[in-house]
């Protein structure tokens, strides 16, 4: 695959596990079933779906994690009621929601790492599909975990110090493609 008029694209490589943008490349883990079609992706699959999927927004928590200087893209800091429902029988499937939720909903303020920076993924969103996949985010992995331990439920995952060089080079219309 070349890199060139890649500029807007962070290129997750499924089969390489590595994530490209230009002439930066860096090691990443996926879902713990591996990657499959979006139209084939279902709740709880553990499959990370391929396509091209816009960077909605990115979720810092505070006291763990800050934008860099000049950052362009929407943020915003998480609080400990902030969820993310991923029940299909919620009106709210595949929203932010605030914890506690009437249904279920994953935690955003994790007692791990993984979701001190998280990338919000456009994934089934417009609007969502009750079933068809949720919170398929880009965000960090457990590095206290073992490399052949780090998969996700989905989410596309890198180190934090990568993370960290990641972030200043992301841009406004910027999307992630997962192929």
């Amino acid at each position: 695959m070349s890199n060139t008029n890649r500029v807007n694209v962070l290129y997750v490589d499924t089969a390489a596990l590595t994530v490209t943008l230009g002439d930066w490349t860096t090691r990443c883990t996926i879902g713990r079933s591996g990657a499959c079609a979006a139209d084939a992706k279902n709740e709880g699959d553990g499959c990370t779906p391929r396509g091209r999927w816009p960077i909605r927004a990115v979720l810092f928590r505070p006291g763990r994690a800050t934008p860099p200087p000049d950052f362009a893209l929407p943020w915003r800091w998480t609080s400990p009621g902030d969820g993310w429902s991923d029940d299909p029988s919620d009106p709210a499937y595949n929203r932010p929601v605030r914890l506690p939720h009437a249904f279920s909903a994953e935690t955003l303020q994790r007692e791990d790492m993984l979701y001190d920076v998280v990338l919000v993924l456009g994934h089934n969103d417009s609007p969502p599909v009750p079933g068809a996949g949720s919170a398929i985010f880009f965000h960090l992995w457990n590095e206290a975990k073992p490399a052949d331990a780090r998969s996700t439920e989905g989410c596309v995952a890198i180190a934090r110090s990568d993370m960290d060089m990641l972030l200043p080079r992301l841009v406004p219309g910027m999307v992630v493609e997962i192929g």
